[in-house]
């Protein structure tokens, strides 16, 4: 019996509950808005708006459903920018629950999405002319795969309560020692021992406004001379 059940968030769009954690994988408030706020606006449009980049190397933490992945894909499809998208994804969804997902009848970009669940793992795959997406079958804390190449990081592991492994500061520092000058940092959580952390490694740190249903997120940026 399966431990990962299809719910329906408040903007109609799906998520996953991890029963086991009893964990969403987004906002019950609405995953596709919570996504499309936190990691294409305050992260991906911001990074574009202040950086003008022809290329952008992006680290996701947490592949999950793909949603991220896919709205990247549909807001870069008519752009002149080359983004090279690695996911990590310790656990992966199963076809047979991310097949089920409704994102593509909001979204579109239905064959894309299948090809980003049904790649080969740990090898790079040509989506679109400007999206070349990986995803490694592997934790963070486990990954040697990773170096100092990263523009953008989407930080979307479960929550510290649920798993915070993931939050420790050995943990972060192995993200910001992989982020480019300039990079910049984005994630659903404000807490605040994750703002001294980061704060303490080095980046600028903002409190923004959350997403509906989430007072806060955070984002962060690395220096130019880092």
């Amino acid at each position: 019996m399966s431990l990962i059940k299809i719910i329906t968030t408040s903007d109609g769009s799906h998520s996953l509950l991890n029963e086991k954690l009893n964990e969403t994988y987004h906002s019950v408030h609405g995953a596709i808005q919570e996504s499309s706020h936190v990691f294409i606006q305050r992260g991906l449009e911001f990074y574009i708006n202040r950086m003008n980049p022809v290329s952008i190397s992006l680290l996701e933490v947490g592949f999950g459903t793909g949603l991220n992945a896919l709205l990247t894909l549909q807001h870069n499809i008519d752009a002149k920018i080359d983004i090279r998208y690695t996911s990590l994804e310790p656990f992966p969804v199963e076809e047979e629950i991310w097949s089920m997902l409704n994102y593509t009848s909001t979204i579109g970009y239905e064959e894309h999405f299948r090809q980003m669940h049904g790649s080969d793992w740990n090898r790079p795959q040509r989506i679109t002319p400007g999206f070349e997406f990986t995803k490694l079958n592997i934790a963070l804390q486990e990954s040697t795969e990773l170096s100092g190449a990263y523009d953008l990081v989407y930080f979307d592991a479960f929550a510290p309560s649920k798993q915070p492994e993931m939050w420790r500061l050995p943990v972060l520092q192995r993200i910001v020692q992989c982020m480019n000058a300039n990079a910049v940092f984005v994630t659903y959580c404000a807490k605040g021992q994750l703002k001294r952390d980061l704060k303490a490694l080095g980046l600028t740190v903002e409190t923004l406004e959350g997403p509906p249903g989430k007072h806060e997120m955070v984002r962060a940026t690395k220096s130019a001379t880092m």
